[in-house]
């Protein structure tokens, strides 16, 4: 292990270099850096270092002053040892030279702590900050302005939740907390609610430089454009066609694999403080195992945003942002959203299909005469046929099952304002293959439309990105109508003119089955109408496979079950063989095995937060000595430490490890005489490489062994030397493996038929039928009665009626229909106040009538767009205060220091607001009462 010195010399000082310190440069580094802390002592000299204090390295700022103090300890201790150290150094430097408190580092070489003094705890971070860091860090602790009274830019995010979202991060950013979670229902705005957060953080002065990180290039575009409209001041990384990370921006967006890329890259790295602020989009989904790293590695306050219901996030995701389980920062569910006055969210009715092949399967009791007849006629077996409804485009693949969903849908879905052509469309398909299937019998049935009507949107297919391409396309032009979707359009994106989703396919995540829900859930932008889409109250579910009853049975789907990284399983396959060989005593395998693992370690990421958070331990294996004998505590070490650390492994080729494990573990049966292990084995890596196409030329060239490897006695005189020439020549070719299909489905096109079509109701929106029926009967008679009354004549012309003619008007109404009564079209229409004349010119169509709740809820979202500085309590208080003039239809100033608003403060409304505020919302209050 190494001492102090050494410690400084080997590793700190490389790591300072690496942040682009020069520790030889005295104006950028001082070294054992004099502080002198008692004047009167050092005149007294008793000895050469009374009154002194050294600090181990001061990094100095542009103008010579000190920024930060370095406190080092050898690797062999805990960094911690230097923490109180270190604190000293800053504190008496401040007290002795005046100016700012220098930033606190402390470390052992391997561990480096951060400490912002005064401001956060310590903080462990993965390299030294950049001069440029350092200054920027100081100028913003300096210059940073309270939040509390910082504005919202309501012209970005407006809503009332959205306001009290970016209120209760803020807030909390003032605490001095530094993870948070958004739980907000997909269309609600988190991008927007996000954008002006941002824009709040950098007019205060808390953040410089912003990530925000997406699991998908088609999102990463998306977000690039939002940032664009709202913000467009603000420089943006990429730009068209960027790949090299560029250091002058503000705004960065980018896929998590792309940054990943960049903090690994050890010839062009970012300063892990780089960022002040990341924001880490669909967070439930993207951040574990391998992509965590990022959010490890950067010294930044993050941001998590899910629209995963609360109820069904789970554990680790509340534990990364630092909340208490089902309590995020903030949350704003689908219901709230669609149940809001008018709507944030569009409710949808969903329409389930199901043909008789999917629900009893294709066998010969559910095949037409006719079509076994032609089957006969094909010469096929009618008695061999035999499907399950489950296995159709897994094991066999129906074309008449696909064109009938397909007629179905043209038949049932919500169509444009001409009634003939679906409004836009995304069809969930299960493979690649079924979509284009899908594709073919959109131009076979609907060839008028030349190819234009549905297309195929997968993410590898280069068509689909960019301006012009097809997911522009479909976004901004008429035509494609149906985006036809594997996975790609599941989640993120956003096409406020959806009226239909076709789910093709089973389904089996609750929260990814919502996501896809939430791909219609958007309203229309009144200024930004289309003329594929002028209306959209609400839009249309054809669920072809049950996955509404899937969840109505499994109300958090199916767990998916973590799997074990191929390099982890590889490493460990390898270590069990070299156990093996040791057991027998045949030290040529065990050494050939020990080289292997060997380069497997050497290939570790090192610049993987990971790698680095284990570098101590690591030490132990540069010994040259540890690999001479593998005792079993050398090996315990390799399982239980080394072993975990092959997750890191990313860029490589993942097929050619498959194969090279499957190799690897039938040696291992071979060498330990596990007979029946290895002829298990043995058959499935014959399949393998007899899957191989010899049409490709790279893998002919390797025919004769590929032609030997399938056959009994290349295994029967199998051993080491073979086993190694697999690996090394047929692994590589492996990835052309998937060009061939072995077993193909069965594929016919039989006629199917709808076996089960029915409307269901589901969502939040739950409409009392004798209601509706009342309006119908109220807006029926009135319009019929037009014709012949010359009062309502008058008010269609637009000209006003008299008192008299009012009354008049009511008796006619009344002699129509007894029930038609101002009191129950009060109730029916939710308006306490409006006079009869009020809902025969709203039923006209002459004016719109707005209820009270309506009323209500526009008046306090005005009220809270006018005054985004409130705090969250504040706002809290509104919502109560709404929700009870809602529910009482009256308040009192009373009221206001009673239950429930004394739940909030012990004083009600004094202890919330000030004078000036209580008096506006009395003035509030008493207009939406007077209306």
């Amino acid at each position: 292990m190494r001492n102090e010195k050494l410690t400084r010399k080997e590793i700190i000082d490389n790591r300072l270099k690496q942040a682009g310190w020069i520790v030889s440069d005295r104006t950028q580094v001082v070294e054992e850096y004099d502080i002198i802390v008692d004047k009167d002592l050092v005149k007294e000299a008793p000895s050469p270092y009374a009154g002194h204090q050294y600090s181990d390295y001061v990094l100095l700022g542009k103008d010579g002053k000190p920024l930060a103090v370095v406190e080092a300890k050898k690797t062999s201790v805990d960094a911690a040892l230097g923490r109180e150290q270190a604190k000293q150094y800053c504190y008496n430097i401040q007290s002795t030279q005046g100016g700012e408190l220098p930033f606190c580092f402390y470390t052992n070489g391997h561990d480096i702590y951060f400490w912002d003094l005064d401001n956060y705890p310590p903080k462990k971070a993965y390299g030294f900050p950049t001069r440029d860091d350092l200054e920027r860090y100081a100028y913003i602790r300096k210059a940073r302005k309270q939040l509390a009274g910082e504005l919202i830019n309501t012209k970005i995010a407006g809503r009332n939740y959205q306001i009290a979202s970016i209120r209760a991060v803020m807030e909390a950013i003032e605490k001095r907390k530094r993870k948070f979670l958004l739980v907000m229902a997909t269309g609600t705005g988190k991008t927007r609610t996000c954008i002006a957060l941002v824009d709040a953080l950098m007019r205060a002065g808390w953040a410089e430089r912003v990530l925000f990180l997406v699991d998908r290039i088609a999102l990463r575009d998306q977000t690039l454009e939002a940032f664009k409209e709202h913000l467009p001041n603000e420089p943006r990384w990429p730009k068209q066609g960027e790949k090299e990370i560029a250091t002058d921006r503000r705004v960065y967006v980018s896929t998590y694999p792309t940054m990943l890329n960049v903090i690994r890259n050890e010839d062009k790295s970012l300063s892990p403080h780089f960022f002040d602020l990341i924001v880490v989009d669909e967070s439930h989904r993207s951040i574990y195992n391998t992509y965590q790293e990022i959010l490890d590695y950067f010294n930044a306050i993050t941001l998590g945003l899910t629209a995963t219901p609360t109820d069904v996030i789970d554990h680790n995701t509340f534990q990364l942002f630092e909340c208490e389980d089902g309590v995020p920062t903030f949350a704003y569910s689908y219901d709230e959203a669609v149940n809001h006055i008018p709507p944030f969210l569009s409710n949808f009715q969903v329409m389930k299909i199901k043909t008789k092949f999917q629900d009893e399967g294709i066998n010969k009791r559910t095949i037409s005469l006719e079509d076994q007849q032609k089957l006969m006629l094909e010469g096929k077996e009618i008695e061999e046929i035999n499907y399950e409804g489950t296995e159709i485009e897994k094991k066999v693949i129906n074309r008449g099952t696909n064109a009938l969903i397909v007629r179905e849908f043209m038949e049932e879905s919500i169509k444009d304002a001409n009634g003939v052509l679906p409004g836009k469309t995304i069809f969930f398909c299960i493979s690649k293959a079924h979509a284009r299937r899908v594709e073919e019998i959109f131009d076979s049935l609907y060839p008028e439309y030349k190819g234009e009507l549905a297309k195929v949107l997968v993410s590898e297919d280069p068509r689909v990105y960019g301006k012009g391409g097809l997911l522009d396309q479909f976004v901004h032009n008429d035509m494609p109508r149906i985006a036809i979707s594997v996975d790609m359009l599941d989640t993120g994106i956003d096409v406020r003119e959806l009226v239909n989703l076709v789910f093709a396919k089973p389904v089996y995540s609750y929260t990814k089955f919502w996501q896809m829900i939430g791909r219609g859930t958007r309203l229309l932008e009144p200024e930004k109408i289309k003329p594929w889409c002028t209306q959209k109250d609400n839009f249309l579910i054809l669920d072809c496979w049950d996955n509404f009853e899937y969840f109505k049975l499994n109300p958090r789907g199916k767990e998916l079950k973590g799997q074990i990284p191929l390099p982890v399983r590889l490493f460990g396959v390898r270590l069990e063989k070299i156990e093996e060989a040791q057991t027998q005593s045949i030290t040529e395998i065990a050494n050939k095995e020990i080289q292997k693992i060997r380069k497997q370690v050497e290939a570790l990421p090192q610049h993987s937060v990971v790698i680095m958070e284990a570098r101590n331990e690591l030490q132990r294996l540069e010994d040259e000595n540890f690999w001479n004998n593998l005792t079993s505590d050398k090996m315990e070490f390799l399982d239980a430490v080394v072993k975990p650390l092959l997750r890191t492994v990313s860029d490589v080729d993942f097929k050619a490890m498959r194969f090279e494990k499957d190799i690897v573990e039938v040696s291992l049966a071979h060498l330990a005489g596990e007979t029946e292990k290895f002829e298990t084995l043995k058959d499935s890596i014959i399949e393998e490489i007899g899957e191989l196409p010899l049409s490709i030329n790279i893998v002919a060239r390797e025919q004769e062994l590929i032609r030997q490897a399938q056959t009994n006695h290349y295994w029967a005189t199998i051993n080491e030397d073979k086993f190694e020439e697999l690996i090394q020549k047929l692994a590589p070719l492996m990835k052309f493996r998937e060009a061939v299909i072995p077993l193909a489905p069965a594929k016919f096109n039989l006629k199917d038929i709808v076996a089960e079509k029915e409307f269901i109701e589901f969502g939040p929106q739950h409409e009392a039928l004798s209601v509706a029926k009342y309006r119908e009967l109220v807006e029926k008679k009135i319009n019929e009665l037009v014709s012949s009354s010359p009062i309502l004549q008058k008010l269609k012309q637009g000209q006003e009626i008299t008192t008299d003619e009012a009354k008049q008007l009511a008796e006619e109404l009344h002699n129509e229909h007894p029930h038609i009564t101002i009191d129950l079209l009060r109730k029916v229409y939710n308006h306490r106040k409006a006079a009869l004349v009020q809902f025969i010119k709203h039923i006209l169509g002459i004016e719109q009538l707005e209820s009270f709740a309506e009323t209500v809820t526009k008046a306090f979202d005005d009220f809270i767009s006018k005054h985004s500085y409130l705090t969250s309590r504040q706002l809290q208080f509104l919502d109560l205060l709404k929700n009870f003039v809602l529910e009482k239809g009256d308040v009192s100033k009373r009221n206001l220091i009673e239950s429930p608003f004394t739940m909030l403060h012990p004083e009600g409304i004094r202890g919330v607001f000030n004078q000036k505020e209580i008096d506006e919302i009395l003035s509030l209050t008493e207009k939406v009462l007077a209306a």
